[in-house]
């Protein structure tokens, strides 16, 4: 029988035991996701601060584990080494040192947010906007760029449980119903269980995700160089093809090492994404589910961890060129987001490259799952509360947070379905023009209120604009399709950049300068609701543990039990 088995599985191009553990292992975590509602839980999982934040309850290395698990994800298992592997280190490796520069600056500011959010019972970033200036427009700007700028994240997720799929013999080919629905499967049963557990359920399936991408790495890193010829052999062979002319361009195929002509674009590209990643709804709630302020910055220190690890996957594209792995998809097209898993699968025993691709698809899984809630839990506090049904309770707040989770993946297949996958990393790249141009409003503002809101507000639009249609004019020169990448020209200076840093500059000089104006016309900032203290506090003052008390009984959309703004901290 198993032999008849194997027969069948090499008939249809399906690898049967690498499938058969994949999908045990993925059953393992599904079980696991639905359990998780019953870790650490409080009375009811019907409210925010609970199904949206687990109750704001997880110490440092349930933080570290779900925050590990929301940061490194189908980015850093499929798309950085696809970009490694098809264009070099300009596309790909910019990652290790943005994840490196990344960290001092959420120590710093992180810290401030989770007070200031603790003390008022904030949920988002919007919500902070909101207290601090009392401006809806403002908050609800924020609010629908974080909505939007998680879809392609959340599409890129998707787009690395596809590709192990595909790489396992599962989708892919030219039949619409098949070619999906293996992914549509995997869609249903995220969406089952985060719906059912809230952030519990990405939180418990951490452990088990950086449990298998720790063990496939070092197995990877120690296995694969010596199969391959070693180290030298691999850069050998990266420097080669990258010195190839790709006939659709005539240039260059990549860049091995960044050179003078793409200086720029490294930096701008780590940089951009080093202050754009915490600005996205997903991070912000794995942030603000810990339970104190040193919680952040314990996280902060220890989290570097994961950069090592991401320039060990980011090399791995390297080795899959060395050992002259061809990502075809199963419709016979390339495909180099199939790199990974197809590397895997030719140099790993078929048991090992089942744990590899149960490893890469969960560590798709838990981020989804994570910025499903974040997006949702935005859409909830405010649009629905603020714009739409401002009487409604935590509990239709929680269920209408539970329902747009659903939509919120719906869209991103619509992402995964309709836009240029040949190019995965731009997903990402594509999200951080939108969510970087809400910066200024959050971290300025955790510090100081000189900003103006108005100027913020049209700073932002007009960089909106700006960065997405600068994007949509970038067009992929083999696909012929828009959005195809997120370099543009950097004005004045006739250099490829990326296009978030630019629309962050013209922001920025925008917000300053009408904030000039305005405050020295002496037009109203709005009224901030948080004082100082509020920015320092920790879980066990006092006073907080007063607020928090009487904020249990209050049903306003923002933290100040009495409703008289900015006397918290006098009681």
């Amino acid at each position: 029988m198993s032999a008849q088995v194997a027969v069948m599985a090499a008939d249809t191009g399906i690898n049967g035991v690498a499938l058969a553990v994949l999908i045990v292992l993925f059953a393992i975590v599904t079980v696991a996701g639905f359990y998780a509602s019953r870790f650490q839980r409080g009375d009811s999982l019907e409210s925010l601060d609970e199904w949206g934040l687990g109750g704001r309850k997880f110490g440092t290395w349930v933080t570290w584990f779900l925050l590990g698990g929301d940061l490194y994800t189908a980015y850093t298992f499929v798309a950085v080494p696809a970009a490694m592997f098809a264009t070099g280190a300009v596309a790909g490796f910019f990652a290790v040192p943005y994840t490196i520069v990344l960290y001092p600056i959420i120590f710093i500011f992180m810290a401030r947010l989770w007070s200031v959010s603790h003390r008022h019972g904030y949920v988002t970033t919007a919500d902070f906007v909101r207290g601090r200036y009392n401006s809806r427009a403002l908050s609800l700007a924020v609010a629908v760029t974080g909505f939007v700028a998680t879809m392609p994240y959340i599409a890129l997720q998707l787009v690395g449980i596809q590709a192990v799929l595909e790489v396992a013999g599962l989708g892919g080919g030219d039949n619409i119903i098949a070619k999906d629905l293996p992914l549509f499967i995997a869609f249903a049963l995220l969406a089952a269980y985060t719906y059912s557990s809230g952030l519990r359920a990405p939180a418990v399936i951490a452990f088990v995700k950086d449990i298998l991408i720790y063990l496939v790495i070092i197995v990877a890193v120690i296995y694969l160089p010596g199969q391959v010829g070693g180290w030298d052999s691999i850069f050998g062979a990266a420097q080669d093809k990258m010195a190839t002319v790709n006939p659709a361009t005539d240039k260059p195929t990549g860049t091995f090492i960044s050179v003078d002509s793409t200086h720029w674009a490294y930096a701008t590209l780590a940089l951009g994404s080093a202050l754009a990643l915490f600005m996205y709804p997903h991070s912000v709630t794995a942030s603000l589910s810990s339970n104190s302020r040193n919680t952040i910055r314990r996280n902060a220190a220890i989290l570097p961890a994961y950069s090592f690890v991401l320039g060990l996957l980011a090399l791995l594209g390297w080795v899959a060129i060395a050992a002259g792995t061809t990502p075809v998809g199963l419709d016979g097209e390339p495909n180099a987001q199939l790199v990974i898993p197809q590397l895997f699968e030719d140099m790993f025993p078929a048991w090992f490259a089942g744990v590899a691709f149960a490893a890469v698809a969960i560590g798709a899984l838990v981020p989804a799952a994570i910025m499903s809630i974040a997006a949702a839990n935005t859409f909830s506090r405010n649009i629905y509360k603020e714009w739409l049904k401002p009487d409604a309770t935590p509990a239709q707040e929680a269920k209408v947070s539970k329902l747009m989770s659903l939509v919120v993946k719906a869209f991103a297949l619509v992402f995964v379905l309709t836009l240029d996958k040949q190019n995965a990393i731009n997903f990402q790249l594509l999200g951080g023009i939108w969510i970087l141009q809400t910066f200024p409003a959050v971290v300025f503002s955790l510090y100081t209120r000189w900003f103006h809101r108005y100027a913020l507000l049209t700073g932002w639009a007009v960089a909106m604009v700006y960065g997405t249609v600068e994007a949509y004019q970038v067009i992929n020169p083999v696909t012929g399709k828009h959005f195809g990448g997120s370099l543009g020209e950097i004005p004045g200076l006739g250099e490829l950049g990326y296009i978030a840093m630019t629309a962050f500059v013209l922001n920025l000089v925008i917000t300053v300068v009408l904030s000039a104006i305005l405050n020295a016309a002496k037009v109203s900032n709005g009224q901030d609701e948080t004082i100082p203290f509020d920015y320092v506090a920790d879980a066990d003052d006092p006073r907080v543990q007063k607020d928090l008390v009487d904020h249990e009984k209050h049903d306003a959309a923002y933290g100040d039990p009495d409703d008289i703004s900015g006397n918290a901290g006098a009681r």
